[in-house]
Order: C-alpha cells, then sequence, then structure tokens
C-alpha cells in the first residue's frame, strides 16, 4: 500500500523521508481527495497484466514508454534530476507505473503543504493536471518507471508560480468542489 506524509521544513537531502515530527501520515482517500489516484499492479506482468490493460483502456492511456533514472542509464543526471526536483505542474496528467526502484513524489495539499508519496515497485501513480509536484530519487537512486499518457505525450513542465495555466484554475475548481 501506498504511504504518504507530510514533510518537515528542513532543507535536508532530498533523497531522505524528511518526515514531519511528530509523524503526520496522510492516507489513500485523502490523496483521493487531491485528485491522485493508486494502484499496486505486478510489475514483472507489465507486458501482459490484464489489470494494467484495463487501467490503460478506462483512462485512455494510449501512449507509454518506459525511463530508467540514474547515474549511469540518464544523460545529464544531474541536471536532470534537479529539473524534476523543480516545483512545477503540468496540462496533462502525471502517470507512472514503478518497473523496478523507487523515489518520492511530493504533492502540495489544499492548504499549499508539500505531502511526500514514497513510490516503489509496482505502484501505479496519477497526479491530476495542474497539480504542484516535484519528483526525486530516494537513497538507492534508482528507479525504472513507465510513463503513460492520453494521446501524444505533452512534456512541458510550467514552474510555479503558474496560475494563469488553464489546468491549474481547473485543479483548483476540483480542490473547492471537493473541499
Amino acid at each position: 500500500m501506498v504511504q504518504a506524509w507530510y514533510l518537515d521544513d528542513s532543507a535536508a537531502d532530498p533523497r531522505r523521508p524528511n518526515r514531519a515530527e511528530p509523524a503526520r501520515p496522510v492516507g489513500l482517500e485523502q490523496l483521493r481527495r487531491l485528485g491522485i489516484l493508486y494502484w499496486k499492479l505486478d510489475p514483472d506482468r507489465h507486458e501482459s497484466d490484464p489489470e494494467l490493460e484495463k487501467i490503460r483502456k478506462e483512462r485512455h492511456y494510449s501512449w507509454m514508454d518506459i525511463v530508467t533514472l540514474s547515474r549511469e542509464e540518464l544523460p545529464d543526471y544531474e541536471e536532470k534530476m534537479e529539473m524534476f526536483f523543480t516545483e512545477h505542474l503540468h496540462g496533462d496528467e502525471e502517470v507512472r507505473y514503478v518497473l523496478d526502484g523507487s523515489g518520492y513524489f511530493d504533492v502540495r495539499d489544499a492548504e499549499d503543504r508539500w505531502v511526500r508519496i514514497a513510490v516503489e515497485k509496482g505502484d501505479l501513480i496519477t497526479l491530476p493536471a495542474g497539480i504542484y509536484h516535484r519528483f526525486t530519487l530516494d537513497q538507492q537512486n534508482y528507479v525504472k518507471a513507465m510513463r503513460l499518457f492520453v494521446g501524444e505525450p505533452e512534456w512541458t513542465a510550467h514552474n510555479r508560480p503558474a496560475d494563469h495555466v488553464e489546468a491549474r484554475g481547473q485543479y483548483v475548481a476540483f480542490l473547492a468542489q471537493s473541499a
């Protein structure tokens, strides 16, 4: 099951868990209220998993690729990891299925506080369009993930502040309705 918690306010190594003290866990229902979807799948069957196929069909994820984030595999590793950890949003959902390794998605809650979501092998997570977020590897410094998109990928990241982006306005309206 996915683990999530509020981050502390330190500028500690982002690859560490950095849990707020006292601990403030965040449950799956709280994540759903932020528009975040989660499934636990068998990544060893990702090429022929009927459950993954069903999710892809229901959510119209027609495009996919597989990316490996590690010093050895990712060109311009340091630059890319810095870019991923810069707070931003997208006009489309961000969908990642962790096939191996692990990392952290940090998302802003409705009160603009950081929530850290640990993702590991078998986790499929969907962040809604318009949510401010960032990503970092954990101390393993390795993740292999399937990226899924509706149609052709839109790679544009809008760094904060990006409240003028249409998807942000739609997301803020979604939060107001779910409050």
